[in-house]
């Protein structure tokens, strides 16, 4: 089955029910979220009573809550030493939140090493994460899922073999996971036209099983531009139909494609006729001027 969604929103009145009824209002059956804004620590109490609101609506649409994902906030950075105790502590914290909403993923950028070193990055990050997970004990039911990134500045995990370290150091294998994202995937230089290819060598590396999201974007710049610039699906360098056999990709069946392309004038989302195309499998050239229109319309 196809799982297919987008970054919605969670806010601290509506919360999960919120969420759940813009994924909808897409034509989604997934969806992920922040569980507070990315860039700031602000966050407030999950009110519990609403999660079972929204468990009700899911269970109605025959959404599946397992396939849910939870996106970790900006903020923190396990590479930098000098934000590496706020970082373990914001890291802890947001585990405990998502085990609340009873959510099985947390998608997590692995971190920029700041001129300190790769080396000294990767080890960071695996102290940091074993931290957390410490400071959880057994009540952690959440998977960690790193982030494939581009490439840009000093981050970490642009390649597998770096990804392939920090796993390795964590010491809960069980909770330890990958996300795959399509634009930094081709901005750190992978060929997508051979997807396989990658993921072969992901499996003989990590293990395919390892793979627990995808996030589905196209690109605004040339392979190995390790720039991370996100484009509307079949607008960009990796195009239509390289996404559509990702996204239909045997391999990965039943693991959650979730889209981050950006807002049509920074405005108006296009997720639910991207999803559409999706769906049909027929790329629509005048998707962006279709989004507009309707914006003036309503």
């Amino acid at each position: 089955m196809l799982y297919i969604g987008s970054h919605v929103g969670f806010n601290k009145s509506n919360q999960l029910v919120g969420s759940v009824k813009e994924a909808l209002s897409y034509g989604a059956n997934t969806f992920m979220f922040y569980t507070g804004a990315p860039q700031n620590t602000t966050r407030n109490p999950i009110i519990d009573e609403l999660t079972l609101e929204a468990l009700s609506i899911m269970k109605e649409n025959n959404m599946d809550y397992s396939k849910v994902i939870v996106h970790a906030p900006y903020i923190m950075n396990l590479c930098n030493e000098e934000k590496f105790s706020f970082s373990v502590e914001f890291l802890t914290h947001e585990l405990e939140r998502v085990n609340q909403l009873g959510i099985k993923y947390l998608v997590l950028h692995p971190g920029s090493h700041v001129g300190q070193g790769i080396e000294t990055g990767i080890n960071r990050i695996i102290e940091g994460i074993n931290m957390a997970f410490q400071n959880l004990g057994n009540n952690n039911q959440v998977t960690i899922l790193l982030e494939t990134m581009a490439g840009k500045g000093t981050e970490v995990g642009t390649n597998i073999q770096e990804l392939k370290k920090i796993i390795e150091g964590i010491k809960d294998q069980s909770h330890i996971g990958v996300c795959l994202d399509t634009c930094h995937l081709n901005d750190a230089g992978y060929d997508l036209n051979d997807f396989d290819h990658y993921l072969d060598e992901f499996d003989q590396e990590i293990g395919i099983e390892k793979i627990g999201c995808i996030h589905i974007n196209d690109s605004k710049n040339e392979k190995s531009s390790h720039k991370d610039r996100h484009e509307n699906i079949g607008f960009g360098t990796i195009g239509f139909d390289t996404l559509i056999s990702i996204i239909y990709n045997e391999r990965l069946k039943d693991i959650p494609r979730i889209l981050e392309t950006p807002y049509v004038d920074r405005l108006y989302p296009p997720y639910q006729e991207e999803i559409e195309m999706i769906r049909k499998k027929e790329f629509n050239k005048d998707l962006i001027n279709i989004i507009k229109n309707k914006a003036n319309n309503t």
